[in-house]
This record gives C-alpha cells, sequence and structure tokens, in this order.
C-alpha cells in the first residue's frame, strides 16, 4: 500500500474561478440527485490468502458469515471459493491479478476465455456484482505495461459479458491514493500528472459509461503515521471533537477517511467527472507492526473499524461532506493477518479474525451494536512514537539453512555491511551461523534503512529493543 504526498498550495476548485461555499455546496446537492446507488450498504471484508497458517476456504467464507459481513472481495477468481458462496446470500467481488491484465487487453478472446473460465460456471448462482481488474497497478515494478492496458482489459470484459447477456456486474479496478499527487485540502486534489491524461481520463470515461465505481484503497493509518503529532489519532478513528475546514469552500470535516474520499471526488471533478460514484475497496487498521510503527495496536484497530462500519452503516446514509447523504460500498481490510506478506509489519497485521475464526477483537458489521457495548481491550502503549536504538534480529526458529540465506542476502550487496565479521575481526567470534547472520542483518538494515529496507528479510528477522551484541562486538542499530 503507497503513501501519500501532501501539498502545501492551494489551487482553484473549478475552472478559473474560485467557488463560495455556498455556490459549491449547491452544485454538491445537484450532483447528489444525480447519482444513484443499486448496492446496499453493508459492510465488505477482503478475503486475502497471503499466509502459510489460514484456514481452508470452506472455514474462511463459513468465519465470514458469522461476521455477518455483506460482501466480500477475492483477490483472484479462486474455484473453490466462488462455488462455496454459491450457497451463500454473500455478494462478491472477484480480482483479475495484475500479471493477466496485458494479455486480456490483447484481443477478445482472451477476455472471452476468462470470463468463460471465471464467471459463467458460477453465476448468478454466485452473486457476483464486481470484477476488479489489476490491484492497486500503480504500485507494480511493470506498471507502465499495465496502466497503458488495464482499460481496454476492462472495456473487453465488459463486452463479454454482455454478449452473455450480463448486465449488473459492474467492472473497476483498485488503485491506491498514489494516483493523486496533491490531497490537502481536499479541494486542492488533482491526479498525478504523469497518469492524468493516459490513465485517468479514459478510466473515468469508462466508469461514466458503464455506470460503474471509482474503486479507491484508503488507509488512514499510514496518512497519520507520517506525521502522528500533527493529526489528532482521534480525528484519524472517527472519535473527539477536532475538525477541518477546507479553506476553498468551506466544507467541515471530522475524521481523515472523508478528507481522503473527497480528494478523490475533487480530483475526478477537475477532470470533467463529478458523478461518478466511490467505493471504498480497502480501509482498516493494523492491529500491530514494527517497533517504528506507531499507533499500530489492537485499541486503535478495533476503533476504527467499529467506527467505520457504524458511519458507512447509518440509515439515512452519511456520506462526506461533499457528497452529503450517498452511501458508500466499504470493504473492510481484512479477514485474517496475512504472515507471508512482504514489507512492514502493519502489512501482514490487519486481520480481524486468527487463523481459529476467534476475534482478535470484537465487531459488529451489522452497526447495530451499541460502541458502548464491545468488552473493555487493553490501553495501547505505542500511541506516540519510539525513542530509542532499535536492532534487526533473526526470528525465534529459524532453520541454520534460513539463517545462511539471510546472511548471504545480507552480506552480498555491500562489503562493509559485514566486514566486522571476517576472521579476526571483532564480531567474528562465536562463530556460528546464528551470530553471524544476527549482526549481518542488523547492519543491513541500518545501512539501507533509508532506501526502504525493512527489518523483514523473507520473514526471517524482527525488529528488538534489546541489545543483541557485546562489549567487543557492538551491533549497528538506527536511533528511532
Amino acid at each position: 500500500m503507497s503513501l501519500l504526498v501532501f501539498s502545501l498550495f492551494t489551487i482553484l476548485v473549478f475552472s478559473s474561478s474560485c467557488c463560495s461555499a455556498t455556490r459549491f455546496q449547491h452544485q454538491h446537492r445537484y450532483m447528489q440527485k444525480k447519482i444513484t446507488l443499486d448496492l446496499p450498504s453493508k459492510i465488505g471484508i477482503n478475503y486475502g490468502r497471503q499466509g502459510n497458517n489460514l484456514p481452508s476456504p470452506y472455514q474462511s467464507i463459513n468465519f465470514i458469515k458469522s461476521i455477518k459481513a455483506g460482501h466480500v472481495k477475492l483477490y483472484d477468481a479462486d474455484p473453490e471459493s466462488l462455488i462455496l458462496l454459491s450457497q451463500t446470500n454473500l455478494y462478491v467481488t472477484i480480482t483479475v491479478p495484475n500479471h493477466l491484465i496485458t494479455s486480456l487487453s490483447t484481443n477478445q478472446t482472451s477476455a472471452e476465455d476468462w470470463v468463460q473460465t471465471n464467471i459463467i460456471p458460477y453465476y448468478p448462482q454466485t452473486h457476483i456484482r464486481f470484477v476488479l481488474v489489476g490491484n492497486e497497478i500503480l504500485s507494480v515494478e511493470e506498471r507502465r505495461n499495465i496502466t497503458a492496458n488495464v482499460v481496454p482489459a476492462m472495456r473487453k470484459i465488459v463486452t463479454s459479458l454482455r454478449a452473455h447477456g450480463i448486465h449488473n456486474i459492474k467492472v473497476g479496478t483498485a488503485l491506491d491514493m498514489d494516483s493523486l499527487r496533491s490531497t490537502f485540502p481536499p479541494s486542492n486534489s488533482t491526479f498525478r500528472e504523469d497518469i492524468a491524461e493516459t490513465l485517468m481520463l479514459p478510466l473515468l470515461k469508462f466508469l461514466n459509461g458503464t455506470n460503474s465505481y471509482f474503486f479507491i484503497n484508503l488507509q488512514p493509518y499510514f496518512r497519520w503515521s507520517r506525521n502522528p503529532m500533527n493529526t489528532s489519532l482521534d480525528y484519524a478513528l472517527f472519535q473527539g471533537n477536532s475538525t477541518y475546514t477546507d479553506p476553498q469552500t468551506g466544507l467541515v470535516y471530522h475524521n481523515l477517511l472523508d478528507q481522503m474520499l473527497d480528494s478523490v471526488i475533487f480530483a475526478m471533478t477537475k477532470l470533467g467527472y463529478p458523478h461518478i460514484r466511490v467505493a471504498i475497496s480497502e480501509t482498516g487498521w493494523p492491529n500491530s507492526g514494527d517497533i517504528d510503527e506507531t499507533g499500530a495496536n489492537v485499541l486503535n484497530a478495533a476503533t476504527y473499524n467499529r467506527n467505520l462500519i457504524k458511519k458507512m452503516t447509518a440509515i439515512p446514509p452519511i456520506g462526506t461532506p461533499a457528497r452529503p447523504g450517498l452511501a458508500i460500498p466499504t470493504f473492510v481490510f481484512s479477514l485474517f493477518d496475512e504472515n507471508q506478506k512482504s514489507g512492514s509489519g502493519t502489512q501482514r497485521h490487519y486481520g480481524i479474525l486468527h487463523p481459529d475464526g476467534t476475534p482478535i477483537y470484537d465487531i459488529d458489521f451489522t452497526g447495530e451494536k451499541p460502541l458502548t457495548g464491545f468488552n473493555p481491550l487493553p490501553k495501547p502503549t505505542n500511541n506516540v512514537p519510539y525513542k530509542g536504538i532499535v536492532w534487526c534480529v533473526p526470528v525465534e526458529g529459524a532453520s541454520e539453512a534460513q539463517l545462511e540465506e539471510a546472511l548471504r542476502m545480507a552480506c552480498g550487496r555491500s562489503n562493509t555491511t559485514c566486514a566486522a565479521l571476517a576472521p579476526g575481526r571483532e564480531c567474528y567470534e562465536p562463530v556460528s551461523v546464528y551470530w553471524h547472520a544476527s549482526y549481518a542483518v542488523s547492519s543491513y538494515w541500518a545501512e539501507f534503512r533509508t532506501e526502504n529496507v525493512r527489518c523483514y528479510f523473507n520473514g526471517l528477522a524482527r525488529m528488538t529493543t534489546i541489545n543483541p551484541g557485546n562489549d567487543r562486538c557492538k551491533f549497528p542499530g538506527v536511533t528511532l
């Protein structure tokens, strides 16, 4: 998931002149009348499977039913899951993996084959409502080829669906907030220049023409945690009395999610598409993370998701300041912690359930349970940034072969990283794979952390505040 770029400058909201708050709110009341919804406001759940300890699809779908989610989003079109979902009342979203986009865009036959394989055998018994062509395509290494092909692939899938008489499956793509150049204040928001003409305009034209949704992955945690001393945690968690007033429009914001949503709406408006509906394809809060990931804890995760569900299931719908009164289809991220995801620790800790189906924290997807009705959770200790030295060490239980791999990985990039491990040097003894690997991963992380290297090593390393070195061998660490 990509981080946002802040802008300290303001630009005009509409055309060449600044709108008054009254004129803006009148226009958006008109926009509200123009937008209709074809889905109930039940909350959805993202069902990812990047873990080696996760339950079977059969068990997982039973867990999804038990939490009373209304929708489920898959990151593929897993046949077993789609068959099992035919026995439920769940609405279903399936995803075309990023690596298939280019091939689907090349000719109609490829798209038809995909539809014949992944939709026709299951529909309508399985209530497929959305096909998302790709997920966060701007974050993948080969994004240039994919971004050029995503809208052609979407068009071809729609053509195949129509040929089969299927008109109520909407097609879209899930983008991250990295599609925006500026997001603050919301009225200043624009899409990035490098994709505005090549990707966003064709995408918005497609969504508008097919009456589909603009799907956006929103993670207020990352916006808040980049500078937690400048934004109120309560504001990010939908609680407290903090507000922000957009100086261009006069719109008053009571939470960070609404700010981010309206940033997307303003960016679409500036490209000439003010009426496209917005859906949140991912949002949540991490229940844990690395030592340097402030605010990632169970209490904050529970608070965010409980308040999110209350907001999104309200009757009548609340909407956002720019689009009051409109329901927003929303998928909570995610069903389970996924221990094989790469990146920082938070990436592996967004789940609401343990693998055995027991809750990491209690949550009510119907939004009917009072927020005061949940059992109290432990008070967190990491809501302010950690100050001190942190080291990177191997995880407990790593095999000798795995440690040797981590050692090769850490020492192979720079001659200086493992220089202290040479025979006769200060860290050579004790001569063991564990000791050498411990020094190597900490040294490598300390040397390259500024280049976004994480203390992870394919799951073989973790952070610690306990100095792993000794008087003779000083392990490199990172001062936070």
